[in-house]
């Protein structure tokens, strides 16, 4: 190499839309540099860390499943949000060779809900289904924008030492994931004023995995899907959604947004957004 460059590393790595979003920001902004896709196993972590960081153009790498909590000992520094999320997805090398990991996911995930954020509501509830490595993101920046959390997993055990361990003074609730797969006939009340959000955090949907067992009489009127699987981007919850009314958000607006916020801190320079990124959405749609 004789160019900075940037990475993302995982186990398996070939899915990766990364490379092709970064190097669409580099070729925009004209930046001399490259950013490519580069399997590291969980064996080969330590030695792979150790090896970047004595290479002063290497300016960082993204950090995708399964590694996500794996490289946190093998870091000089935590940023405040990594260590209250208990993950890193990007790690950056400072000009003395140290690695400071950080957490973009968060930011990423709430990059498409900024507009209803913004406004007033008289209460915010979320139901987020998924107790996984990905989860755990979502959960802090929902407990952090002042959201109630209906957190469903396999194990509703598991589901409640996750709220306990990363917002552990929210008054949350636990439920099992199948209880949201059976028609319910209860009645909501009058939703005006109240933000609902439906999360799919879990890999339910994925091309190659089964569709999430989600019955739509559990979503109150008016709420927002979220699915941040990417692999369809248009999953089957989304358009079942869709089709009955919701408005939806698909995960590629979390994948931009978490990208776009290392890609800042990889090369200096913060990528262009707006018309740009619906550019990029129809590149990566292909």
């Amino acid at each position: 190499m004789t160019r900075p460059y940037a990475e993302v590393i995982g186990d398996p790595i070939s899915q990766s839309k990364s490379p092709a979003i970064h190097t669409y920001w580099l070729r925009e902004l004209g930046i001399d540099a490259t950013y490519e896709a580069h399997h590291v196993t969980a064996a080969g972590l330590e030695a792979y860390l150790a090896e970047r960081r004595a290479d002063g153009l290497w300016r960082g790498c993204n950090v995708t499943m399964p590694h996500k909590q794996a490289v946190i000992p093998l870091l000089d520094k935590l940023d405040p949000l990594a260590r209250d999320i208990g993950a890193v997805n990007t790690i950056i090398r400072e000009e003395d060779g140290s690695l400071l990991g950080y957490n973009t996911d968060a930011s990423g995930f709430l990059d498409p809900l900024k507009p209803f954020l913004a406004q007033q509501h008289l209460f915010r509830m979320a139901r987020v289904l998924g107790t996984g490595g990905a989860a755990r993101a979502i959960i802090v920046a929902l407990a952090r924008a002042n959201i109630v959390l209906v957190v469903a997993g396999r194990n509703p055990d598991k589901a409640r030492a996750l709220l306990d361990e990363l917002d552990p003074q929210g008054e949350h609730h636990v439920v099992s994931l199948a209880h949201f797969a059976d028609e319910t006939n209860f009645a909501f009340d009058d939703r005006t004023g109240i933000f609902d959000l439906i999360v799919n955090a879990s890999p339910l949907g994925m091309e190659g995995q089964p569709p999430l067992a989600f019955d739509l009489s559990h979503a109150p009127p008016g709420s927002i899907f979220y699915d941040i699987v990417t692999h369809p981007v248009d999953t089957p919850l989304l358009k079942a959604a869709r089709a009955a009314g919701f408005p939806t958000i698909d995960g590629l607006h979390m994948l931009i947004g978490q990208a776009a916020e290392a890609f800042e801190r990889f090369f200096g320079t913060a990528p262009l957004r707006a018309d740009q990124d619906a550019e990029l959405r129809d590149m990566l749609t292909r």
